[in-house]
C-alpha cells in the first residue's frame, strides 16, 4: 500500500472541495461513516470524466458523499443508488437535497440484492459503481453486470481492505471476510467475459471492463 508520507503528499495537491462536501467528510469521519477516501475519490471522479457515462449505478449509498461528487463532476449523468440502512438513507436524502441534486440523483431504499427489477427499469448503465457490503461484492457483480451498457465499466471499491488481503489475520471473522475479498478478486481477474485491473488507489479499487467491447 501507498505509504502515509505519501498519501499526504498526494492529498496535498488536491484541489480545494465545496465547502459543503468538506463538511460531508468532517461528518463522516466524526461519525464513522465510511467514504471514499479523497484520493479514491479524485481517481474514480476522473476515470467518470474520461468514460462520460450518462446513467450511472452505485450500490451503497451511506450518506450520498460518493453520488453528490459524482452529479457534481457530472451534471448531465443520471444516477441510481441504492441504500439499505434507513438512518443513512435519509441522511441521503436529506444531502442530496441540501446539494440540490435531486433530480439527478435516485435514491431507492432497501436491499440492493432485492430491488433488481426496479434498477433494471433505470438501466443499461454505464458505470456500476460497487461500495457496499464488502462480503456480497461478487453476488452484487453478478446481479447487476446484465445491466451494463456494452462499452461500461464496473468499478469495486475497498478490494485490498486497508492492506489485509496480503496478511496473516488472526481474528476469525475478519479473516472470513478477508477471505471472501481475495476470493472476489480472483474471480474477477480470470473472469473470461471482463479485463480487470486493480490498482492500490486508497483501499483499492477494481476496474473491469468487458472483453471485446
Amino acid at each position: 500500500m501507498v505509504s502515509e508520507e505519501l498519501i499526504t503528499y498526494l492529498e496535498s495537491l488536491i484541489q480545494p472541495r465545496p465547502t459543503f462536501i468538506q463538511e460531508l467528510e468532517a461528518f463522516a469521519e466524526e461519525n464513522h461513516v465510511p467514504i471514499m477516501d479523497k484520493i479514491t475519490a479524485e481517481a474514480i471522479l476522473q476515470l467518470l470524466r474520461i468514460s462520460n457515462p450518462k446513467r450511472i449505478l452505485e450500490i451503497g449509498t451511506a450518506i450520498g458523499y460518493s453520488a453528490i461528487r459524482m452529479g457534481l463532476t457530472l451534471p448531465e449523468a443520471k444516477i441510481v443508488t441504492v441504500e439499505r440502512n434507513k438512518g443513512r438513507y435519509e441522511q441521503a436524502i436529506e444531502n442530496i437535497n441540501t446539494a440540490n441534486k435531486a433530480e439527478q440523483i435516485n435514491v431507492l431504499f432497501g436491499d440492493a440484492l432485492e430491488l433488481t427489477d426496479e434498477i433494471d427499469k433505470r438501466g443499461p448503465y454505464d458505470v456500476i459503481f460497487i461500495d457496499a457490503a464488502k462480503g456480497q461484492y461478487k453476488r452484487f457483480f453478478e446481479s447487476y453486470e446484465g445491466f451494463l451498457a456494452d462499452q461500461g465499466l464496473i468499478i469495486t471499491d475497498n478490494v485490498l481492505f486497508k492492506g489485509l488481503v496480503v496478511k496473516e489475520i488472526e481474528d476469525k471473522r475478519k479473516r472470513q471476510l478477508v477471505d471472501k475479498i481475495k476470493m472476489y478478486n480472483e474471480w474477477l481477474s480470470s473472469h473470461p467475459n471482463y479485463v480487470t485491473t486493480i490498482l492500490p488507489v486508497g483501499d483499492g479499487i477494481a476496474i473491469s471492463k468487458k472483453r471485446g467491447v
